[in-house]
């Protein structure tokens, strides 16, 4: 009960600062260019770290995919080779794994610079100019999330196959021929529509959860960086519980 009553407080000050944070700007023009400049700070640059990982990721899923089917009882078809790899990098790599990267990345990011306006008492500043801050600070952060995280999934989805695809042919283990083939193999479309969904949902949480976090902190540079650490804790918690319930709800 002890810890119960502050995490209610918490979870009741996130959605309050949510519904700050969605209301209907007095001057929508202004919000353009605020969020062109979040999509460049929270997706533009995180493109080179995504394409990075992915690519490797995608290789070293085809080799250990590659082994796991040699070393199998039965003989398993190369081909099985480039489709389970896709099957992995749609369901879970490309937007979950990369997700709680990009928490990292992305959340700390969010959590230090609303963080140091608070420090600062640059918000201040704004909710005495009659400036609705959460709004004015929040909203941009998460429709630029929105926007450009299902482009970084793309983008992940093809440096890995990309990956898987390079590996074979530099190492000779399997022929591209193979691997294409089961790249072509039947594959659920819903597939593709539930790691959306994943993405789309990660997106929204690494925006508020560290902005959250930030908003609230209280006393000066060494609590912004605590402020930071817990923030990419608590999102990576979030995200991999909301994986489970939305695998549930989607796939089972």
């Amino acid at each position: 009960m002890y810890l119960l009553i502050p995490s209610l407080k918490a979870i009741g000050k996130y959605f309050m600062l949510l519904g700050d944070s969605f209301r209907i700007p007095k001057n929508p023009r202004v919000y353009y260019k605020l969020i062109i400049r979040e999509i460049h700070d929270l997706g533009f640059n995180s493109l080179g770290l995504t394409a990075f990982l992915s690519l490797f990721m995608g290789a070293v899923l085809a080799i250990q995919m590659y082994q796991n089917f040699k070393g199998a009882a039965f003989p398993v078809p190369d081909a099985y080779v480039g489709y389970a790899t896709k099957v992995v990098l749609v369901l879970e790599f490309s937007s979950t794994i990369m997700c709680i990267i990009l928490a990292g990345k992305v959340g700390s990011f969010i959590a230090s610079s609303i963080g140091s306006m608070r420090v600062t008492e640059q918000i201040d500043a704004l909710e005495v100019m009659g400036v609705n801050a959460a709004n004015f600070l929040i909203l941009p952060k998460i429709i630029a999330s929105l926007l450009f995280y299902p482009v970084l999934l793309m983008v992940s989805l093809v440096t890995g196959i990309l990956g898987a695809y390079l590996v074979g042919a530099i190492t000779g283990q399997w022929s591209t021929v193979d691997f294409v083939e089961g790249l072509q193999m039947d594959f659920d479309t819903w597939f593709y529509t539930y790691t959306f969904i994943k993405m789309e949902v990660f997106a929204f949480v690494i925006a508020t959860i560290p902005a959250y976090f930030g908003f609230y902190v209280d006393g000066g540079s060494l609590e912004v960086g605590r402020a930071s650490t817990t923030a990419v804790v608590w999102t990576c918690v979030v995200i991999i519980v909301l994986n489970l319930i939305l695998t549930q709800m989607l796939l089972v």
